[in-house]
């Protein structure tokens, strides 16, 4: 087999994940958007963004099951298609019964609708990233980074895409992008071919649907290191998502600045991205436990200077650290969840771990949408800034940490770099 042959898979899984995640960062832009333009409540933003993330909640208890069951390359198209439909679906009722059909009500189940699919196809790509470094010859530190970065690329292409579509053609047609990029996900997908990419033996297979997540948990809360990485996923995300997904877009949209709040998550996510990209020249010299802490404690202390409200250059440089420091962070919890998991399990792994995650999503958005409308937006970023300070300092004293740069073997066969 040529180089160029043995790094295909690699290309084609982070081609697919570029396109997927762009589509999805349309979709971050474009239903808080229509929102606000159609009332300017935060409460309503909340509302829609709260309906996209609760079924995340559900759809991940399942997702790393049926990774493990049905083969991670089928389930990864079949989310990719249902993921387009339903962003289609939204132009679709526009052009059907009109621009009026488009009401919050209607985008909360389109939303939530949308939602449910993505993190199958998530949890599918993510589980194939050990396989596709050993065919590279990369190491899980480097197919992480890259990852990562590709991932975060896409958020610098989505919310950038979507703020000028917004501007130019308006929110409903630029749900069409979302579809278009899904479509090339689900091509790349098709043809790729790697270890651990089908189905799996029978003998490999969870047992039920509810057995294997079990399973999962069960895995995650007995590795302590896991758990305590779960629980820092959970409180940091809840923190975060209603920044992201209601504060930053009301504080643009009262300003009736679409273009300016792309520019805001484009900053967020090109720091995203040189973080990621530097992970693996990093861990070189540093362990990952204190990238870690660093990171937390760095992310927190930007925050809180985006609490101010600063003027928009301040706002942009803040972003660009709080992505920067972020930038790290997955790609240690990827090897963490490589490293501890059985290839058989990996998806129920990652399936339990992105649970966590996703959980905090609707939390923080019913605190922040209500906080937003009746204190303001700076009040409501200095309450979620505050926590996020001080889970980084606690963290320092977290033992289960020191187990990040303990050095196991992975049961996939990866070459060397």
């Amino acid at each position: 087999m040529t180089a160029a042959g043995s790094r295909r898979p690699v290309y084609l899984l982070l081609f697919a994940t570029l396109v997927a995640a762009a589509g999805n960062g349309v979709t971050m832009v474009a239903f808080p958007w229509l929102v606000l333009q159609r009332n300017g409540s935060a409460v309503d933003a909340a509302i829609v963004a709260g309906a996209a993330a609760l079924p995340l909640l559900v759809s991940t208890l399942l997702a790393g099951t049926a990774v493990d069951f049905l083969g991670r390359r089928r389930v990864s198209i079949v989310s990719d298609v249902l993921s387009g439909a339903t962003a289609a679906g939204v132009p679709m009722l526009a052009l059907t019964f009109g621009p009026a059909s488009i009401t919050v009500a209607a985008l909360a189940v389109l939303a939530a609708l949308g939602a449910v699919f993505d993190p199958a196809g998530l949890t599918a790509r993510q589980s194939m990233l050990p396989e596709v470094a050993a065919r590279a010859g990369w190491t899980l530190d480097r197919i992480n980074g890259v990852y990562q970065a590709v991932f975060q690329a896409a958020y610098i292409a989505g919310p950038g895409i979507a703020g000028v579509l917004i501007a130019v053609l308006g929110g409903i047609n630029a749900m069409w992008v979302t579809a278009a990029f899904f479509a090339l996900s689900i091509a790349a997908m098709s043809v790729l071919r790697v270890e651990g990419a089908e189905p799996p033996s029978e003998e490999n297979r969870p047992k039920g649907v509810w057995t294997g997540t079990v399973e999962g948990f069960r895995f995650v809360w007995d590795a302590k290191v896991l758990r305590t990485l779960a629980f820092i996923d959970l409180v940091l995300t809840g923190l975060y998502i209603p920044m992201e997904s209601v504060l930053f877009p009301k504080y643009f949209a009262d300003r009736d600045q679409p273009a300016q709040l792309g520019w805001v998550l484009m900053a967020l996510s090109i720091g995203a991205l040189v973080g990621a990209l530097a992970y693996p020249i990093l861990v070189r010299h540093l362990s990952r436990r204190r990238i870690l802490l660093t990171s937390s404690l760095a992310l927190a202390v930007c925050t809180l200077v985006i609490s101010t409200l600063p003027p928009l250059g301040l706002i942009l440089t803040s972003c660009a650290l709080v992505g920067l420091m972020f930038g790290p962070i997955p790609p240690i919890y990827n090897y963490v969840m490589q490293t501890k998991s059985p290839p058989e399990m990996r998806g129920r792994v990652v399936g339990a771990m992105t649970t966590f995650s996703f959980a905090a999503g609707p939390l923080g958005l019913a605190i922040g949408g209500p906080l937003a409308d009746v204190f303001g937006l700076r009040v409501t970023f200095l309450v979620l800034a505050i926590p996020m300070f001080a889970l980084a300092v606690l963290s320092l004293w977290l033992r289960p940490l020191h187990e990040l740069d303990s050095h196991e073997e992975l049961a996939v066969e990866t070459a060397p770099r």
